[in-house]
């Protein structure tokens, strides 16, 4: 019997509902990277929840702060009072902003900070005389947020597709998937041709009505921490600039540190036009993203009657003051250099794992940012038999081992398998030992399940 099978037959029927009907035992308690359930069974976080909670969990300097500010306030709407840990948060944030990036805004989650982004693109076109400007370019696949607005922005079919009559669909590029291509071309040129796809469709659309270019610095489950060619990044900002588009980073997943930098961006020194947070920014702790925009934007809009968006906790202190703790122990504990170290070290065990199995296409990312595909062919790079449901089988077996791991299908959502493996910032080597022993058996036992034979 599985573990979903035992917590489904064991526990009383929920009134909850989420993506399925697949139930997971309860969580009882979490610590560092591990969380155990009700029986006291201890899983390692191996994602972090969703790459969420970048500081491990039940950091005790976070906890002091938020017990603190719940002893002053736990609400204070914007409309009626400002408040400091809002405040301060805003200014620390604006210190790890690219130079310009000097105006914030709150809000709870990723979804939010994307459709804030697209909000204030567009009320900045109305505002400066550009009212034809509303097409945001995105690119295929990608993952934006889940609300109708950054659905439309969103290539990702599986997510996408029941919502498509009730949305405007936005035009896409293809992401820069350079590692699966088989030319005769350098890195560095696939990465201009891949770049310059933005150019022939901003004019396939018309510059006049082309807002804006959105994209994940460094992708996130929709492509598998995806990387670019470095060519790829002064190619996209010298296009944006040439026809007066604005560049949207989402950093939600690769943002606050996660990958070695406070920024995913910062690895090529991008110059983006407005930038989404969240994930790591409050870390599992609260609700908490952001917006972050230069005044240059921000200033036409308030100026031609204000910004007409907002959420009721954007900006909430308790939240606010999680961030800031946050904060303050990615950069006393060094966290940042840490994300790159066991970064570093876990990417060469990932990349062992690909030697000892043929059906390891490909490992890639950045820091704590990882993840592997799963190809039939690597010659080819072929993904697997869709039949074989092999991104979710690999989490189940995983999860069953006491590792938490997350998955998502590559090309489009529809096939290409591929794992993340993406550890909290202060994950140590002997832990990065654990996971990697875990996975390893897993593999094994993925390979003995659907015809895959492990290379010894």
């Amino acid at each position: 019997m599985t573990i979903e099978q035992k917590a489904a037959r064991e526990r009383p029927a929920s009134h909850l509902f989420y993506q399925s009907r697949l139930r997971r035992p309860l969580a009882e308690r979490a610590e560092g990277i591990y969380i155990w359930d009700e029986n006291g069974r201890k899983v390692i976080d191996g994602s972090s929840g969703a790459m969420v909670v970048n500081i491990g969990h039940s950091n005790r300097t976070v906890l002091d702060a938020m017990k603190r500010q719940m002893d002053k306030a736990t609400f204070a709407y914007r409309l009626h009072f400002e408040n400091q840990p809002a405040e301060d948060l805003a200014r620390r944030l604006v210190g790890y902003m690219p130079e310009g990036l000097d105006k914030v805004f709150f809000v709870s989650g990723g979804s939010e900070a994307v459709e804030s982004c697209l909000k204030l693109a567009r009320q900045w076109a109305l505002a400066t005389r550009q009212d034809s400007r509303w097409k945001v370019i995105s690119r295929f696949p990608s993952y934006h947020g889940s609300t109708l607005g950054a659905l439309a922005v969103t290539g990702y079919d599986a997510l996408k597709r029941p919502f498509l009559p009730m949305i405007k669909d936005m035009p896409r590029i293809k992401a820069p998937t350079a590692y699966l291509d088989r030319d005769n071309l350098s890195m560095e040129e696939r990465g201009v041709r891949y770049a310059d796809m933005l150019e022939e469709k901003i004019l396939e659309e018309g510059p006049e009505s082309v807002l804006g270019f959105i994209m994940e610095p460094i992708g996130g489950a929709s492509t598998g921490a995806l990387v670019a060619p470095d060519s790829y990044f002064p190619r996209i900002r010298e296009i944006c600039d040439k026809y007066g588009i604005l560049l949207i980073h989402d950093e939600v997943m690769s943002g606050a540190g996660r990958t070695g930098k406070y920024l995913g961006g910062d690895h090529w020194r991008c110059r983006p036009d407005i930038i989404a947070l969240s994930k790591g920014l409050g870390a599992g702790y609260c609700p908490l993203g952001a917006m972050l925009a230069p005044s240059r934007l921000v200033q036409p809009v308030l100026d031609a009657g204000g910004f007409a968006h907002g959420y009721t906790y954007a900006g909430n202190p308790l939240a606010c003051a999680a961030g800031l703790a946050v904060l303050d122990v990615i950069e006393r504990q060094d966290l940042l250099a840490n994300a790159t170290h066991i970064g570093t070290l876990l990417r060469t065990e990932l990349e062992g794992l690909a030697e000892r199995y043929p059906f390891i296409g490909d490992v890639r990312g950045k820091g704590l940012l990882l993840a592997a595909e799963f190809v039939s062919d690597r010659e080819t790079m072929a993904p697997l038999p869709r039949h074989f449901e092999a991104y979710q089988r690999v989490v189940d077996i995983a999860y069953d081992r006491g590792l938490i791991i997350y998955s998502r299908r590559t090309r489009g959502g529809v096939e290409g398998d591929h794992f993340l493996v993406c550890p909290p910032m202060i994950t140590t080597a002997e832990q990065v030992a654990e996971i990697v022993t875990i996975l390893d058996a897993t593999l094994e036992q993925l390979a003995g399940e659907i015809p895959l034979a492990a290379r010894k």
